[in-house]
């Protein structure tokens, strides 16, 4: 049996995972459970997996939880890391959203915790400093998004130094065939109707702005050792192919299911066991047709962003990230444009002074202060140019 801490489990990510967990409790016990601020749905987890401990960032939602609640319960940046260090876990499956999941991930890493990974900033911003770690304390990352769940499973027993290059395939959004012209003045609700897959709100934004492609190729890179120069994307509107290897030998290994966050989910939670689940077969003769087509970089600037930051390294991509997710809540906010939020991140990339070898310190004061400079040029409404 494994022992589970879920850190976000009342978001997206969260619920799906607990879902799988109730069809298989001799197989999974929650220990752990952290919301940020919905502790009425919280309080509903606690008393069915009846976890040792809680967390919940919003230290005026305590009370709501210590007066309904048998279990410990803590707060904050604080109570994140308690949850994901809790001695009694072995797995924490960090569904967090932003950067605040940098640092709970790097200390269950500590604590010798493997990690079922949703959270893209944790290796978007730190990479380096989260790989070392996990090598240092002989701790497994399993990533847990349709993507990488694909790639992992299509080098399942392969030799990575065979690889010739890595496909990661895209939906395109919601606006693939929107001109520039168009995207002058899509809304919120336009951004949010994502085409094939149901997501929180920050990362259908991302996915809006190819910007979450873009982080999943820096996550490539330092899940697998993959130089960037091999990791390609290609927009495939259909959702069905997840990821593609390609091999020396010009073999292709392919890994294909229907849109559904719950299978990478199970899968990052059983490996290497596979078990049962209720979703949707595949069936092919279903499909009409599946379509390949290259992504536009000039429409979509983020992807060309990403891979520059991934290549110079150090704290560059931080900062990349730290300015996207300050200008998706200011646009999910209608504080701004949707062209503003690529043109915010050009800007910072631009005017930042990189740090080569950053210590985690270094990669959670990155991000404090480029978030705090890009709200800074929100509220004062700079003009911005792209």
């Amino acid at each position: 049996m494994k022992h589970l801490s879920i850190l976000g489990s009342t978001g997206s990510i969260g619920t799906q995972t607990l879902e799988i967990i109730r069809q298989y409790p001799e197989e999974f016990k929650i220990v752990g459970l952290t919301a940020n601020k919905n502790s009425e749905l919280l309080l509903k987890q606690i008393k069915e997996f009846k976890p040792k401990a809680v967390a919940i960032m919003d230290k005026t939602k305590v009370d709501d939880l210590l007066n309904f609640s048998s279990a410990q319960v803590y707060s904050g940046i604080e109570g994140l890391n308690k949850i994901a260090s809790l001695q009694e876990a072995d797995t924490v499956v960090n569904s967090l959203v932003g950067s605040i999941g940098i640092e709970p991930t790097y200390n269950a890493i500590k604590n010798k915790k493997n990690i079922a990974l949703a959270n893209k900033e944790t290796l978007v911003a730190a990479g380096s400093i989260i790989m070392e770690e996990a090598q240092k304390n002989n701790v497994k990352i399993m990533p847990i998004d349709s993507e990488h769940s694909a790639i992992f499973q299509c080098l399942n027993g392969e030799n990575i130094k065979e690889v010739n290059k890595i496909t990661i395939t895209c939906s395109g959004g919601p606006f693939k065939n929107h001109t520039k012209e168009m995207l002058e003045n899509v809304s919120v609700q336009d951004a949010l109707k994502h085409p094939t897959w149901s997501m929180g709100s920050k990362i259908t934004i991302d996915s809006a702005t190819l910007m979450n492609k873009g982080f999943e190729v820096i996550e490539a890179h330092w899940l697998y050792g993959i130089e960037y120069e091999k990791i390609k994307i290609v927009i495939h509107p259909q959702s069905i192919v997840h990821s593609l290897v390609e091999f020396h030998d010009k073999s292709v290994i392919a890994q294909l299911g229907l849109p559904d966050m719950k299978i990478p989910i199970q899968y990052a939670l059983s490996f290497p066991k596979r078990f049962p689940n209720s979703s949707k077969s595949l069936d092919l003769t279903e499909i009409k047709n599946l379509e390949f087509k290259q992504p536009d970089f000039e429409k979509f600037p983020c992807l060309k962003y990403a891979y520059e930051a991934g290549n110079a390294g150090g704290t560059l991509p931080c900062a990349m990230n730290a300015a996207n997710e300050t200008a998706v809540y200011a646009f999910l906010d209608n504080k701004i444009k949707f062209l503003d939020i690529q043109k915010l991140i050009r800007k910072i990339m631009d005017e930042h002074e990189i740090i080569k070898s950053p210590t985690l310190k270094d990669i959670l004061e990155t991000d404090r202060k480029t978030k705090e400079k890009t709200k800074n040029i929100i509220e004062d409404n700079i003009i911005l140019t792209n």
